[in-house]
């Protein structure tokens, strides 16, 4: 008899389970659709010139490996002659950076094994200066050193904003601003209005070129144009009233 007391009243145990879970559920959803706070992303951006640019370039020699010493030789004639067309462009020693000299030994597998083996040797020069303009104007003249027997060859001239990070905490403030201002015209689409900051994030930061849409999901640093575009962007949430 006693069993089957316990029995009936499993079904009322099951139920009113169900209950309570339902209310809970309910509580939870009527939190989660009364929040009092609004994210928004805001943005900020603003177009510099670049201050600072780079310029790279390396010569090389091919030596048998009986002919070493002159292909060190050579090396070091040709870098005085590098060194010298620097100074005739107004760069300051201070402003070059020079490499040693590598050596990285040719294969040919389709030759005979027995063959003399021969090198590479290089050598990179780096320039940086704040005067952009020279930087630019040096990039190209450097047939000028090809004319002279050097095997000398460059990369892009790359061009930079030495003054970002400070350029950074002015643009994060704008960002804040422009997400407050998001921020309030969609609480007053609902009647409501954007209150005081409850918490922010900044996002990655996109130097790209002017004129350029180009954005990436890890941010960016464009280096090949002279006039930049820096944008960043902020993750914001604004309490409702």
């Amino acid at each position: 008899m006693e069993e089957r007391k316990n029995t009936n009243l499993l079904p009322i145990i099951i139920g009113s389970c169900l209950i309570i879970s339902s209310i809970i559920f309910a509580v939870a959803y009527y939190n989660k659709g009364t929040s009092n706070s609004l994210s928004v992303t805001g943005s900020a951006s603003v177009d510099v010139v670049s201050d600072s640019a780079k310029f790279t370039g390396d010569f090389s020699r091919i030596a048998k490996v009986s002919a070493l010493k002159y292909g060190y030789d050579k090396m070091a004639s040709d870098l005085e002659i590098v060194k010298t067309f620097l100074k005739e462009q107004g760069i300051d020693d201070a402003s070059i950076i020079i490499s040693n000299v590598s050596m990285n030994e040719n294969y040919k597998y389709n030759d005979n094994y027995n063959a003399e083996k021969e090198y590479t040797l290089r050598q990179q020069v780096e320039v940086t200066s704040s005067d952009v303009e020279k930087i630019t104007k040096l990039a190209q003249k450097t047939q000028d050193i090809i004319n002279k027997g050097v095997i000398f060859s460059t990369n892009p001239v790359e061009y930079y904003y030495t003054k970002l990070p400070e350029l950074r905490v002015s643009l994060l403030s704008d960002a804040i601003k422009d997400a407050k201002s998001r921020a309030s015209n969609m609480a007053e689409a609902t009647g409501q209005k954007a209150g005081g900051l409850k918490s922010a994030s900044g996002g990655v930061v996109q130097v790209r070129s002017a004129n350029s849409l180009d954005i990436s999901d890890y941010g960016m640093y464009d280096t090949s144009k002279v006039n930049k575009n820096i944008m960043v962007t902020v993750k914001a949430a604004f309490e409702l009233k």
